[in-house]
């Protein structure tokens, strides 16, 4: 892969969490940072010392400069961040606890850059020196005109050899304004070389699942992503690459944790698979995991096995730390992955 910035585009949202495990009914205050798909990609990224842009429209008020600041204090690029429209997304989270999962509330109605439209966003300017371009399902399930921009970017950057990431991330609630996603993302999806999902957001995005198996029965071993993968792949031919994650979910603290990686001939699978016992906080879980995979396929372009191991232990890390963002370093995510999870104190 050649060398440049990584460009990753989307909502990022004020997350606004209570305390502890308290239920919403119970909470009399709220925990506020940010986070959003594309986001929390970028953050990963730059910890991990690539150079990053995170695009978006954010309102031109105090919140929208802050979530600027916030993003900036990481080490992510905020240049090509348009201002207008009249409010930041906001997003309610209540954190579950062993049976109870967790709940998300979502208050974007009318956010910024759901009202963003073609145009606004100077693609030419935006990929100058860019090698990768990173997208979720997240964002064209917001309105119609962040499908358009969306698509907008993504025929930019193929124009421009620009390598295209996506993760399928189907989000039912959000599939609010007369479209579906699958009367929209396959023209998005064809547009990509590298595609990340698990069995549901094939499924519900692009009408393929495992041939012959439940995929709601909770357990679907490794190899059932092989007819997924291929079916991908099938469909869509510009497809290098199909990631999926395998998360078993034995309650809400406790979750198994790997994912099998497809080239169009071999399907790797992760070294490990790593219970996660204690969860600190899982939201952020697959954007940490595309996160790493991206850094792994840019460091290590002819290693997809050590680039898939990569993008496993930083996500598994990432259920460590609190908020979206996955704030750990190479040297943690290389130590996981290199078999050492003790935990030991270092110094």
């Amino acid at each position: 892969m050649k060398e440049g910035k990584v460009i990753t585009f989307g909502e990022i949202m004020l997350r606004l969490a209570t305390p502890d495990y308290l239920r919403f009914n119970q909470a009399s205050e709220f925990t506020a940072t940010y986070g959003g798909g594309e986001a929390n990609v970028a953050v990963s990224l730059a910890n991990y010392g690539l150079a990053v842009d995170f695009v978006t429209r954010l309102p031109k008020n105090d919140l929208g400069r802050t979530c600027s600041m916030d993003l900036r204090k990481y080490g992510v690029g905020v240049d090509n961040i348009v201002y207008g429209g009249e409010r930041l997304g906001i997003y309610f989270l209540e954190t579950g606890a062993v049976s109870r999962g967790s709940k998300v509330v979502y208050d974007r109605a009318h956010s910024a850059i759901s009202e963003i439209e073609l145009g606004m966003i100077d693609w030419n300017q935006v990929f100058e020196g860019a090698s990768w371009f990173h997208w979720t399902g997240i964002t064209p399930a917001i309105s119609q005109g962040a499908a358009e921009v969306c698509l907008e970017a993504i025929k930019e950057a193929n124009k421009r050899g620009i390598t295209v990431s996506t993760d399928l991330n189907y989000r039912k609630n959000l599939w609010k304004y007369g479209k579906t996603a699958g009367e929209i993302m396959p023209e998005l999806v064809a547009g990509c070389d590298v595609i990340l999902g698990n069995e549901e957001d094939a499924e519900k995005v692009l009408g393929i699942s495992p041939e012959g198996l439940d995929i709601t029965g909770g357990h679907v071993e490794a190899d059932a992503y092989l007819s997924v993968s291929q079916q991908i792949t099938k469909q869509f031919p510009r497809c290098k690459k199909v990631i999926t994650t395998l998360r078993g979910s034995i309650s809400a603290n406790h979750n198994s944790w790997t994912g099998v990686l497809y080239d169009g001939k071999t399907l790797y699978k992760a070294n490990n698979t790593y219970q996660i016992t204690h969860i600190v906080d899982r939201v952020g879980g697959g954007d940490s995991f595309m996160g790493g995979l991206i850094y792994g396929l840019i460091t290590w372009p002819e290693n997809d096995q050590k680039a898939l191991n990569f993008a496993v232990a930083a996500s598994c890390l990432k259920h460590t730390i609190y908020g979206d963002y996955n704030q750990v370093t190479v040297e943690e995510v290389e130590k996981l992955m290199n078999g050492d999870a003790s935990g030991r104190v270092a110094r």
